[in-house]
Order: structure tokens, then sequence, then C-alpha cells
């Protein structure tokens, strides 16, 4: 079966242009102005404009908080909804077993099958041991060439010193594996936290106070550092503060190898909301901590000149109900937001539309960068033929607000309650097929697939 998409406004990451997409299968056939083909089903995209499927390469499906467990991929219907067609999900490693062994055993009993998008991993190292490191290099023939490791969470089984993500760099740079750092200094987070609770100050907004920029800002001048010393290049994952992104941007100007991201939540909130009454506050409760105002704007800018390159979800999806472990101290309330649905219609609503970013840098923040610094631009990212038909037809003539009832992530809350939203995603294809009509989701349980990533992604280009 072949779909002609016709008199939709086309976008990439050089220039936006009035034309026509024919699909025939899993992939995109031609790309042109006034195509002359028969179709078996024709869709008139007059006034929308026409992105590639998004990819969001930070996510999480399986993170677990002091025995609480995140919602997991039965609610990837919300990332389809929002126009990301492809997610990156992290996996904790086992305790006992190899980083490729346990991705395997995951992917098998909890993605495949389950999945409305397609899929991908990045190993997370909880055990570093020699076997650990070894096992990098078998990474990229099984489709995974990524490896994480966490800075911050003194004291639980996956965090890392410095010994630890300097083993992975020196071997990941061999393999083409993309080192990615969770950057927040432990130490200094663990003596601030227990000053508060001995002072009686337990509400979420201590989560902020107990997280300055400065903890963020020193990881990740730490871990461009350790980088340095094993010459090798680092992904330091949702940036959130002025000062990492200068350490990012100081290090690009001294031709290191460095790259970062930001979230969504990072660009529109700052650290008041964990103030809301009623432990309201606890919904914004993540990690690193929501900042001020003026981090916002540098954050934007940032994107603007190229010092961070992608703009990810860090989707992560406890309920309310699982952040009120934390009433009585804010040190257990899960870590996380949901998001997966709102990264493309938050970045149109304040970026496209409030002149912050163009349409054609939303692309590449949202969908091109992503597959590129994974290793998945040869099937994911662009409009054009030989990729795969992930195309999303977005409108921008609907005004709505956000509200949870409209929302498919399947949590008691969402974060952007209320927020005026410009745009959805009237339609969108994933490989071929339509999974939202008319602003629904239409898809069906398991229709996602697991996408090999390559190795030598961004940071070694």
């Amino acid at each position: 079966m072949n779909t002609l998409i016709k008199n939709g406004i086309i976008v990439t990451t050089d220039n936006e242009y009035k034309g026509d997409i024919l699909i025939e299968g899993t992939k995109i056939e031609a790309v042109g102005r006034n195509l002359r083909v028969e179709a078996d089903k024709v869709i008139d995209a007059e006034g929308m404009y026409i992105l590639p499927g998004g990819v969001d390469q930070h996510a999480h499906f399986s993170f677990e908080f002091m025995g609480e467990r995140t919602k997991g991929f039965e609610t990837t219907n919300a990332a389809a909804l929002g126009g990301t067609t492809t997610v990156i999900e992290f996996v904790n490693q086992e305790q006992g077993k190899g980083l490729v062994e346990t991705v395997e055993g995951y992917r098998k009993e909890w993605v495949e099958g389950i999945s409305m998008v397609d899929y991908s991993f990045h190993p997370v190292i909880t055990d570093p041991t020699p076997e650990t490191f070894k096992d990098i290099k078998n990474l990229p023939a099984a489709g995974y060439p990524t490896v994480k490791l966490f800075m911050a969470y003194k004291g639980q089984f996956f965090h890392s010193d410095d010994e630890a993500i300097t083993n992975a760099l020196l071997e990941a740079k061999e393999a083409g594996v993309t080192v990615m750092v969770h950057a927040e200094n432990a130490d200094l987070i663990e003596l601030m936290q227990k000053k508060a609770i001995a002072n009686g100050e337990t509400d979420p907004y201590y989560h902020a106070l107990t997280r300055p920029p400065i903890v963020e800002t020193e990881a990740t001048e730490r871990a461009i550092n350790l980088a340095r010393f094993a010459e090798a290049p680092i992904y330091i994952v949702h940036v959130t503060t002025e000062g990492a992104v200068n350490a990012i941007k100081k290090a690009k100007e001294e031709g290191l190898p460095v790259y970062g991201e930001t979230c969504t939540q990072y660009l529109l909130f700052d650290k008041e909301y964990l103030a809301k009454e009623d432990f309201e506050g606890s919904k914004y409760v993540c990690s690193p901590a929501l900042r001020d105002v003026g981090d916002q704007e540098y954050l934007w800018k940032s994107l603007k000149d190229g010092s961070i390159n992608a703009v990810s979800s860090d989707h992560c999806g406890f309920t309310f109900d699982q952040k009120k472990m934390g009433l009585d101290d804010f040190r257990l309330i899960p870590n996380g937001t949901p998001g997966l649905e709102n990264r493309l219609p938050m970045l149109w609503t304040y970026g496209v539309e409030a002149g912050r970013i163009t349409k054609s840098e939303l692309v590449d923040y949202y969908s091109t960068m992503p597959a590129k610094n994974n290793g998945l631009d040869h099937r994911k990212g662009y409009i054009a033929p030989g990729y795969d038909a992930d195309v999303v037809i977005y409108n921008p003539a609907v005004e709505k607000k956000v509200t949870a009832e409209d929302s498919l992530n399947a949590l008691d809350y969402t974060v952007y309650e209320g927020f005026d939203q410009i745009g959805e995603c009237d339609a969108v294809f994933l490989r071929g097929t339509q999974v939202v009509k008319d602003g629904k989701y239409v898809g069906e349980k398991g229709q996602g697939a697991f996408i090999k990533g390559t190795a030598f992604g961004t940071a070694f280009r």
C-alpha cells in the first residue's frame, strides 16, 4: 500500500517548502513538488507542516527509585500522539550480568510486542567491574552505540565514581561508543540534604535548594576533564544551568568533542514550581533540579548557538501517589517528570511561535540531531527517499490547553496542566502506518520495532 501526502509545507533542518511525499510500504519513496503518482491513499495537508518523526533520546520506562517503578512501554502511545516515533530508553545493568545481556533480557520481557513506537536503548553501567568495561566493545554489534553513567545519587546502586567513568571512556573511544553522563556532584548533594533534613526542611522546594547549580556545573567540568584525560568524546545529558553550558562551550572552543542536551521542562519551568502548595510541588521534582528563569533563557540561546544540540523529554512516569512517598522527606520523592507527548507541541508553542527558534531548528533539536547522536540517522530524522516513513503532519491552526484528561501518559497528572498549546499532530505515520489521525491515537500495541544504532555517532564526528 502506498500513501501520498500532498500540499504540505515540508520542514527540514535547512529550509521549508510546499511539497508532496510518497510513502511506499515502510519507506519514503519520493519527495517533491506536485508529484504525479497514483496512490492507494491521498492526504491533503494544505496549511499544515510536515516534519520527520521525533526521536526522543532520553526516556525512562523502567526507572526504579527506592522500590517504585515508572510506567512502561505500554504508555508509548503518548509518544506517538506527540509526534515522537522513536524513543531511546535507559536500561540499568543487572548486577552480575553484562551490558548486552541485560538489555537483551529487558527488551524481550518489557518491550517487544508492547511498544507503540520504535525504540532503541542506552545501557547504564551499575556494576563497574573489568568484565563490564570489556563488554563495552560488544555494544555496537548489538545495536547499542551508547552507554551511560550516573555521577549523582550517592548510595544508590547506579552511582558511579570518577574511576568508573574514566574506565568507560577509555574503553568506549576505541569502539565508537558514546559515553553519556548525568553530571551532578553526589557528595555535595548529600551534604546539603543532610543539613536540610536536620533543620526540618522537608518540603519539595528543598530538592532544588539542595541541588543548586554549582553541583551540576562542577560535575560537568569534572566529567569534561575526565574525558580530556581519556582523550575521548563525552555527552552531558539534561543540561540545565548557565554554568554547565559554559563548561561545554569552553570545551568546544578548545576543540574537545563535548556535547550536551537539554529537556523541555528546563526550558519552561523554574524552581518556584516546587513551592506549590498541597505537595503539588513534588510533581516537579526531577534531577538536576529546576533552575531560575535566567537559566531558561540561557538554554534557549544555547540551542541557537549550538552549545547544546538536542531537546529531550527525560520522560519519567511516576504517579502523584508514588511521589507522596516523600511527604515527610523530599529525598524520598521519586525523581522525574512526565513529558513524552509534550515535547514537540511545547517546542512549537514556546519556541517557534514565541520567536525563539525557527521551524528548521526545531526539526534539528527534536529529530535530526538526536538521530545523529545515537547512530540512527541511517533510518531516522529525515524526510528523504529511503528513510523510514516516520512522518508528522502538524496543524498549527489548533489552539488548546494541555490537560491530564487528554493525556495518554497513564498518570494522574501532567506537569503541563493548563499550558497554552498552539498546534497539534493531526496525523502521524510510523514506518508508513498511520498511528495518529485527526489528532487522536489510532495505532495498536506492539507496532514499535527495535532499531539498531550504529557506532561513531555525533560525538565522534
